[in-house]
């Protein structure tokens, strides 16, 4: 697709889609725009918007069918395929988010997990092993990973993102708080809870 979508656009539509598997199993057979934007804090206008700039799913006087435009959202976000996933840093946050069921739930595997304290590799996580991150290359390679979770000290981010995207990593989910220089074809996102943390705080004290 030649149109640029933004961030906030694809955010919305993670949210109507668990509106409409909600509203599916719950029985619904068809949504409003109303009512999917009353479950996603925006504007009817704006589900409508979203959703025009990938095709046609609704009929006046209807509304959306909560099976199809379920199905086609999946497959809008890329959720029909199973991903497969590299945790990097078996510390603190690598080990709540090897925890975190959410992933697999959504066709996100886990599937090797690197760290570069020998007191940890070769220990074993669930069915992983923490392999040795100077492995990352070879490791990536053999197990056709297609993303990668960083969650390593600030100093050691950069080095670890280029051993990924040699290997071949195309998406990135980066948990340090620095800007990545990545080579083109690569795609990162950033989760900076401390930012997040002050977007609540700025509309506490403006009082939103």
């Amino acid at each position: 697709m030649s149109k640029k979508i933004s961030e906030s656009a694809v955010r919305r539509l993670s949210l109507y889609l668990r509106t409409l598997e909600e509203l599916d199993r719950a029985g619904h057979e068809a949504v409003s725009s109303e009512q999917l934007a009353a479950r996603s804090a925006t504007t009817a206008a704006q589900v409508r918007k979203d959703l025009s700039v990938f095709g046609s799913f609704g009929k006046r006087g209807f509304g959306y069918t909560v099976e199809e435009l379920g199905r086609a959202l999946r497959g809008i976000l890329g959720l029909t395929q199973p991903w497969r996933v590299a945790l990097i840093g078996a510390g603190r946050i690598g080990s709540a988010l090897f925890e975190y069921t959410g992933f697999a739930r959504r066709g996100f595997q886990i599937v090797a997990v690197f760290d570069s304290d020998p007191a940890k590799i070769g220990r074993k996580w669930g069915d992983s092993i923490i392999h040795d991150v100077a492995k990352l290359e070879r490791v990536v390679s053999d197990k056709d990973i297609q993303i990668a979770i960083l969650a390593v000290p600030v100093e050691a981010v950069q080095g670890v993102m280029d051993q990924a995207s040699r290997a071949g990593v195309r998406g990135v989910l980066n948990f340090a708080p620095v800007r990545l220089k990545v080579p083109e074809g690569v795609t990162v996102k950033d989760v900076n809870l401390v930012i997040d943390l002050e977007s609540l705080t700025f509309a506490l004290s403006q009082g939103f």
